[in-house]
């Protein structure tokens, strides 16, 4: 019987800006790419319409955490890379790691601006944890 491995079941994400760690997130979601399909229809042809790929759109993505030692540093780098982002644009590279340190898969984000940042809601009448959640836009995979 072949060895069988953990699907991932419990997941956290290693986040590094041009070579800079952010820390670990228990959240990580908009990972989706997608390509406009344009028809063209082609004169003499009646058996079918082609279908073209159009622009590509890369969805925002989101890494969210409980507050903790790491969670000024999302928020400095955001107000830095308000005026920096306009002329040069970071890569990052988000890796999905298991609760014992080994890496599961990684991500390389090309051209990574920061859309927002979110602290957290301190209200005495729902007690929770507190919790940041980090927005970055991108502009494709980079290969590894």
């Amino acid at each position: 019987m072949p060895p069988t491995t953990d699907p991932g079941s419990t997941v956290f994400f290693k986040l590094s800006i041009d070579g800079q760690d952010f820390g670990l997130f228990t959240s990580c979601e908009g990972f989706s790419v997608q390509a406009e399909a344009q028809q063209h229809q082609e004169g003499g042809n009646n058996s079918f319409t082609w279908h073209l790929p159009g622009r590509i759109n890369y969805s925002n993505i989101r890494l969210s955490r409980p507050i903790n030692s790491d969670s000024n540093q999302a928020n400095q780098w955001m107000e830095q890379s308000m005026v920096t982002t306009l002329f040069t644009r970071p890569t990052a590279e988000i890796t999905a790691m298991n609760p014992d340190g080994s890496e599961l898969c990684t991500w390389g984000l090309n051209e990574v601006t920061p859309v927002s940042w979110q602290g957290p809601t301190f209200n005495p009448d729902s007690p929770g944890v507190a919790t940041e959640t980090l927005e970055l836009a991108y502009h494709g995979f980079s290969l590894f």
